[in-house]
């Protein structure tokens, strides 16, 4: 199941991006989009990259990469600005995620 979440993540990644760069109501969205795609795409790849090896890191990266990309998505979008708030718990998970991939790969 991990693939299926990864290759969605990746397609709304793909999406939010191309929202960001052609039909955001400004500048600020258009960042909040980008920012989020990128951050979503690059973890959706790197959980597929590691999910044989390093299941419990790689759901780690695709919680921590959809958290942090839905709530930028969610402000771009017009929800609360409150939601800035709850974005780095999501990075704090994707850095849980690398370290712990980091700590399995260097015991092997």
């Amino acid at each position: 199941m991990i693939g299926v979440f990864a290759a969605i993540s990746a397609a709304i990644a793909v999406a939010a991006g191309a929202f960001g760069a052609h039909g955001a109501a400004g500048q600020q969205e258009a960042d909040w989009l980008r920012t989020g795609g990128l951050y979503q795409l690059i973890h959706a790849v790197a959980a597929l990259a590691i999910m044989g090896f390093a299941r419990g890191p790689a759901i780690l990266l695709l919680a921590g990469g959809a958290l942090f990309a839905v709530t930028l998505y969610a402000m771009a979008l017009g929800g609360p600005r409150w939601l800035g708030a709850v974005t780095p718990i999501g990075g704090t998970l994707l850095i849980a995620g690398w370290l712990w991939a980091g700590w399995l790969f260097w015991r092997a």
